[in-house]
């Protein structure tokens, strides 16, 4: 049972006894740092149940604690709030009963029902950009937060490898591209294929323009400009199994994978399962055609199936076309079952995907609830908003995204130009120095875009985030480092168990209280999908060990017990610095 817990069973006690009364609940809130003590109870609401005086009541229920339970030493009141004054010893037996623990605050047994996130899920006609970096650190970080609750987890992509986006690569490749590779440009695979994306649309744009200039409308123009015909044939083509066709779309997959697989690597995500939407987009058809049956849908006159939802607040969705094909919502109806056919151990799925498709999502889950699937009831939408820039908003077809490897470079590079500015790496070869910036600007980059909560808006200033004070990831990374440096003078440190007798300093014991919100913290984050809340308990953390480290003596203390624990103290710190980052999928150097 936790402290509060018992709190909150003695304060019910301690009022039935004084009062007579069956207090239904207790308010807690943490004691304000102008007065002394460690919690508070709030009196206030107790007025509704017990007549009297907040602070006469306050104090009979302090004194009662003071001698009814252990751990709390004294009590003061201040109005209508009772502060509670924790006993050093608590604290010190909760640090010998963790110090010895590896990933402190993870639960090590593993739930048999599994959780599938989503993320990234790209399209193969450019390379991936901003928006897809902070999809995939989301998807990526909620994953490993997820396993440290004790979930077991399935990491998944649906790669969007076909329709028009994707023939219009194809088609400029064959008209503009001369044979090129990505071994003959030096382009990677990615890259390559996404240049011919750019291509095609301004292939487009002036094929329009010429037809306007001729007297065509703008709108027929813009349905009847020849290259657009052309992708438009070559995709009926692929669709019937053209060899040509499919051979092509083939070869410049293939590129794109590689590609995507090196920046996947650079940025440090990966993924347990992949699916394919040349694989899954005919799925879907029968569950409709069945769901249509049993009256979960109904046919229009034309033919189209649609379902219902204007009861919820929705209105009507079309999952079939008047032809019989389907639409992306059936495809992601048949997706959806067939990944808990695939891992029948599954009962919720995380879907990674920007705010621009809330609408769909809950038109998704509805469905799938209406057709009687019980994991549905768990699905959840991790929706987040769009990355900006200070330059502005990205758009692909005009090729004015920023590239995602442009970006990790970049980051690489500001790490280094400030590193040097700052001048502290005298001793570190030129290897150790690359691999420093990279991992400074690696964790400055997912820092800053993890910190904030998923559902906002962000602004990503890339010389902002590569900054050493503040809460960035070199901040924290840099305390990290400072940590090392403190336990590699101290030499061994001792296992050997504190003496629960010793006073705490103020800032020892501050800092054992933000390290015991750990465990509930990685829950926290779990249950709302959000690495901001593991990203931000760490920046507090770091913050209270470096005032601790700024009052408090700790190689230079004479008590060879005191500067023992906080030797220790540091190093359980340095530990939950690393377990936090690790599941924001940042590194921490030993040395900065």
């Amino acid at each position: 049972m936790s402290l509060q817990n018992d709190l909150t069973q003695k304060v019910i006690e301690a009022v039935k006894q004084l009062y007579q009364v069956d207090l239904p609940t207790v308010e807690f809130q943490p004691t304000r740092k102008d007065f002394e003590g460690d919690i508070t109870v709030v009196v206030f609401p107790m007025l509704r149940h017990i007549k009297g005086n907040p602070v006469l009541i306050g104090t009979k229920i302090g004194e009662y604690l003071v001698e009814h339970v252990e751990e709390v030493s004294k009590c003061n009141v201040v109005q209508g709030f009772l502060n509670i004054v924790i006993a050093d010893s608590y604290y010190l037996n909760f640090f010998n009963a963790i110090f010895e623990e590896t990933d402190f605050g993870y639960v090590k047994s593993r739930s048999d029902d599994a959780v599938m996130v989503e993320y990234s899920s790209p399209n193969t006609n450019k390379p991936l950009h901003l928006g897809h970096i902070r999809n995939n650190l989301l998807g990526y970080s909620v994953a490993e937060i997820l396993k440290a609750s004790g979930k077991k987890v399935y990491k998944t992509q649906i790669i969007n490898d076909r329709g028009i986006h994707i023939c219009k690569s194809m088609l400029a490749w064959q008209k503009f591209g001369k044979g090129e590779t990505p071994e003959s440009s030096g382009l990677k695979g990615d890259h390559l294929v996404g240049k011919y994306y750019v291509a095609f649309d301004k292939a487009y744009k002036e094929q329009i323009a010429e037809l306007v200039e001729s007297g065509t409308p703008k709108e027929k123009a813009e349905r009847e400009a020849p290259i657009l015909l052309e992708a438009q044939e070559m995709l009926r083509k692929w669709e019937a199994g053209d060899g040509q066709v499919v051979s092509l779309w083939k070869k410049m997959n293939g590129w794109v994978y590689d590609g995507f697989d090196t920046t996947y690597k650079n940025l440090g995500v990966d993924f347990d399962t992949l699916y394919y939407e040349s694989d899954t987009y005919l799925l879907g058809r029968d569950v409709v055609k069945d769901g249509l049956e049993r009256g979960v849908f109904f046919k229009k006159e034309d033919g189209s199936v649609w379902i219902d939802l204007t009861e919820e607040g929705l209105d009507e969705k079309i999952v079939l076309r008047s032809d019989g094909t389907a639409v992306y919502m059936t495809q992601d109806i048949g997706t959806a079952i067939q990944r808990v056919t695939d891992h029948p151990d599954i009962n919720a799925m995380v879907y990674t995907v920007g705010n621009e498709q809330d609408y769909h999502f809950k038109v998704l889950f509805l469905i799938l609830k209406k057709l009687g699937y019980s994991w549905a009831e768990q699905l959840f939408h991790l929706s987040y908003g769009m990355v900006d820039l200070p330059s502005g908003k990205m758009k692909s077809r005009e090729g004015t995204v920023v590239d995602a490897d442009d970006l990790i470079k970049n980051m690489e590079d500001t790490a280094e130009s400030i590193s040097q500015e700052l001048g502290k790496l005298e001793g570190y070869s030129v290897e150790e120095k690359k691999q420093l910036y990279r991992t400074i600007g690696l964790g400055a980059l997912k820092y800053y875009i993890l910190k904030v909560d998923p559902k906002k808006r962000i602004l990503f200033n890339p010389e902002e985030s590569v900054d050493f004070q503040g809460n960035t990831g070199p901040f924290i990374q840099y305390t990290y480092a400072r940590i090392q440096s403190i336990l590699r003078k101290a030499g061994d440190v001792r296992s050997s168990a504190i003496e629960t007798s010793m006073g705490l300093h103020e800032k020892e014991k501050e800092l054992l209280k933000q390290i015991q919100l750990f465990p509930e913290t990685v829950q926290l984050a779990a249950e709302n999908f959000s690495p901001a809340l593991i990203a931000n308990y760490t920046y507090d953390l770091v913050k209270e060990f470096n005032s601790f480290y700024q009052q408090v003596s700790i190689l230079g203390e004479t008590d060879e017990q005191k500067k023992n624990f906080r030797v220790q103290l540091s190093q359980k710190v340095g530990e939950v610095i690393q377990s936090s980052f690790r599941l924001l999928g940042i590194d921490v150097p030993e040395r900065m």
